[in-house]
């Protein structure tokens, strides 16, 4: 379907628009990694919903969980709790180190991002946040004014005061045309030094997510992050790893950070963490919960520790566990980027794979020398899945069509990754 399109009238007729084109498919149902529309049509879905559903749509145990909190409470007054909510705050403190073992549950992870930048002003007594060039941290309040993906700032007003942007590590396309497909984070050094040239004195925290997924899956080279953590420290800043899309097998281990080699001040999570229910989470020291606190501290939504999603969320580490999702994401995620290094050697048309684990990005581009992004061909392809059953890519609106997401959900088979490269194939075929 072309970029803005809808299924019919009726479908569309009290929407509104919100920006990506609706699919011209009613979805009915949804197993695993299968969709069914309304006239019982298959489609593989290579995106594990919005890169919610990371254990596979409609799991059993994520349905039971449902069930059980039917049982007793779905949704309470914020001042109290059931007994999900400190359960699960026990096994996110059992699962991380020590300096991790406070959380606080929301509704979604720009939420988490939210609270985490709040928490970190009150406790810094600072307000400076600063972001990477083509981070997605959410799209509400002060998270919309470090969101650097795409074009989703333009036309809504100013910033908020305090939010700075340095260059992300694209070693494919080097932000300060330093490099060529092996950044040595001199763009990082530049970064800073524009951070400190803009900066009132007043730098607070610094937030990144561990692979930038919006910003085209541009994972950073090793030795980033604890250099990323080692000027934050120089300046008395607070890390915030953004952990929405990568935490709890993705990238084949419980949390993103356990592989760039720092702990961070605060992790938030959500997507991966709520079975495709909305659950999100800001984790942070003892110290620092302390300090806030006692500053007074305040983030009430009406469904803050609320104890539906928690119980799913129990569910979910429960599957993550016994069905090895972790080992299973990472050698899903070797077969699929086996299969798309395979698929980059037959066809021109792409630049680039990248990615980790069920996590993976391909760049298109109109020439490999001069890697002009070809965001119309990448549409084009994307539609042209969508005509033989696969749902691949996360986002195909403006530039960001030039590059894929493709994220399979844990549990995905063998097969079905087979038979998405297949399409995926057929697909750029047709399309030449």
């Amino acid at each position: 379907m072309a970029e803005g399109a809808t299924y019919d009238p009726v479908v569309s007729k009290h929407l509104v628009r919100y920006g990506m084109g609706l699919s011209p498919h009613v979805i009915v149902k949804a197993r695993g990694a299968t969709l069914w529309d309304a006239y019982g049509r298959e489609i593989l879905d290579f995106t594990s919903g919005q890169m919610c559903a990371t254990i596979g749509h409609n799991h059993p145990r994520i349905v039971a969980a449902i069930e059980k909190a039917c049982e007793g409470a779905l949704h309470l007054y914020s001042g109290f709790v059931g007994p999900a909510v400190p359960a699960l705050a026990g096994r996110l403190a059992a699962m991380l180190p020590p300096s991790l073992s406070k959380s606080l549950f929301l509704s979604t992870g720009g939420e988490a991002n939210e609270a985490a930048a709040r928490m970190a002003r009150v406790t810094t007594g600072r307000y400076e946040i600063v972001g990477l060039n083509g981070g997605w941290h959410g799209v509400n309040g002060g998270m919309a004014a470090l969101t650097f993906a795409g074009r989703h700032h333009v036309d809504y007003g100013p910033r908020k005061p305090g939010t700075m942007s340095i260059p992300a590590p694209n070693c494919y396309r080097c932000p300060i045309r330093h490099c060529r497909d092996a950044c040595d984070t001199t763009c990082l050094d530049v970064g800073f030094d524009m951070v400190d040239a803009q900066s009132s004195g007043s730098l607070a925290a610094f937030i990144a997510e561990p692979v930038m997924s919006s910003a085209g899956v541009i994972v950073p080279p090793a030795g980033y992050f604890p250099k990323l953590q080692a000027k934050c420290r120089e300046r008395g800043m607070l890390l915030i790893l953004d952990e929405a899309q990568t935490a709890f097998g993705r990238l084949g281990s419980n949390f993103a950070f356990e592989q760039i080699g720092v702990v961070p001040d605060f992790l938030t999570v959500s997507k991966t963490l709520g079975g495709g229910l909305a659950i999100g989470a800001t984790v942070t020291s003892e110290a620092i919960e302390q300090d806030c606190h006692e500053k007074g501290f305040v983030h009430v939504t009406s469904h803050v520790s609320d104890p539906l999603p928690a119980e799913v969320g129990l569910a979910v580490l429960d599957v993550l566990e016994e069905e090895g999702l972790n080992q299973r994401a990472a050698a899903m995620g070797e077969r699929l980027s086996r299969g798309l290094a395979t698929l980059k050697a037959r066809h021109e048309v792409i630049g680039d794979v990248r990615g980790h684990g069920l996590l993976q990005g391909v760049e298109l581009v109109k020439d490999r020398e001069t890697r002009e992004p070809d965001a119309e061909r990448g549409r084009a392809i994307t539609d042209a899945c969508m005509a033989r059953g696969l749902s691949m890519n996360i986002v195909a609106v403006g530039g960001m069509a030039a590059v894929w997401r493709i994220a399979p959900p844990l549990n995905v088979k063998p097969e079905e990754i087979d038979r998405g490269l297949e399409i995926l194939d057929d697909a750029i075929r047709s399309t030449s």
